[in-house]
């Protein structure tokens, strides 16, 4: 390589023969593409529209009700997004799409918001487990955490009651520049252990 001359991508075909150049490559590689994450999202919110799966609103139109709900609250911003993004999961995973939204979110927001995104859908269960046969009180093998009546106030104030085809949303364009806020860098790794 010359001076001053700069790799457009590695030049490795496998880690243990990579060096600093390469390296360099990749994280000068990964900016745009980590930038562009906030489209990426809107894109997949955007595939939420449409798809009621029963309910009386479509997904999207659940995900603006709750992430309404929770700003004219006055939550704040990173609380917000989570609201908004919280069944992000439901069109890849929807057995589990609070773990998988909860996942897409998890180095961009506190510890406390990645768990109640994660723990949302046990805790939402509360308002209809009982009606498919199954415990209503599953989220109670979590009672004592210390982010359980955070979690539980989510799915009340916010999650729960967003199914109303004549509440008025705020557009999906309002949040957008929260979501690239949010998501402008990460704020934690996420190869730390977490309290989950």
């Amino acid at each position: 390589m010359a001076d001053g001359e700069v790799l457009d991508h590695a030049k490795f075909t496998a880690m243990t023969e990579g060096t600093q150049e390469d390296w360099m490559a990749i994280a000068r590689a990964a900016g745009p593409f980590n930038r562009e994450l906030p489209d990426r999202l809107i894109a997949h919110l955007m595939m939420l529209k449409g798809d009621c799966g029963g309910y009386p609103v479509d997904r999207l139109e659940h995900s603006l009700q709750t992430a309404t709900r929770a700003y004219k609250d006055g939550r704040d911003e990173e609380y917000v997004v989570c609201a908004l993004m919280h069944d992000i999961g439901d069109i890849l995973s929807p057995a589990n799409h609070a773990e998988l939204g909860a996942m897409v979110m998890k180095p961009y927001v506190s510890e406390q918001n990645y768990w109640m995104m994660d723990k949302h859908g046990i805790f939402q269960g509360y308002y209809f487990f009982h009606h498919l046969g199954l415990d209503r009180d599953m989220r109670d093998q979590f009672r004592g955490h210390e982010w359980f009546e955070y979690t539980a106030q989510f799915c009340h104030l916010y999650d729960q009651n967003s199914f109303d085809p004549a509440y008025e949303s705020m557009p999906l364009e309002a949040f957008e520049p929260m979501l690239r806020r949010v998501c402008a860098a990460p704020k934690r790794s996420i190869y730390k252990h977490d309290k989950t």
